[in-house]
């Protein structure tokens, strides 16, 4: 599958974050990114509002993502930028995007194309197991859901 990406300097610059107010209540993305230059992705189906996935984008996979419709990620652990389904087939095309009051993180909802897979597991989405306390051992123990 061929790449889709804007050339390697996009035209979308992000400004700096402004007054609180601008942030909360303009109009002009700016997005608030961390110490590393990252925001957090929230990633959700357009189908069933489905939590598929979290993720890392920093302002190149940003970028792209607005400028392309294919979801962009930066990937901590390999320290590169990869576009979802560029080797799995397992794509997303963004039909939303939205900020929250701090721009720190984004939610983007997404048709999933290929095997409807998202999570490196082969599973559908990135949370497939349950959090519970074990009362009798005292351990927090992790169960698999029900999909």
């Amino acid at each position: 599958m061929p790449e889709t990406a804007p050339s390697p300097a996009s035209r979308i610059v992000f400004p700096e974050p402004g007054s609180k107010a601008e942030v909360e209540e303009g109009d002009l993305f700016m997005p608030r990114f961390d110490r590393d230059g990252l925001v957090t992705c929230v990633t959700v189906d357009a189908g069933d509002g489905r939590v598929l996935m979290v993720a890392h984008m920093n302002a190149e996979s940003l970028a792209r993502t607005v400028e392309t419709g294919e979801a962009w990620y930066w990937s901590r652990s390999r320290g590169e930028l990869w576009r979802k389904g560029a080797t799995s087939g397992q794509t997303q095309r963004v039909l939303e995007m939205r900020t929250d009051c701090d721009q720190d993180a984004v939610l983007i909802t997404v048709a999933v194309g290929g095997d409807g897979g998202c999570c490196h597991t082969g599973r559908r989405a990135c949370f497939y197991r349950t959090v519970a306390l074990d009362r009798e051992t005292g351990q927090v123990r992790l169960r698999l859901a029900g999909e």
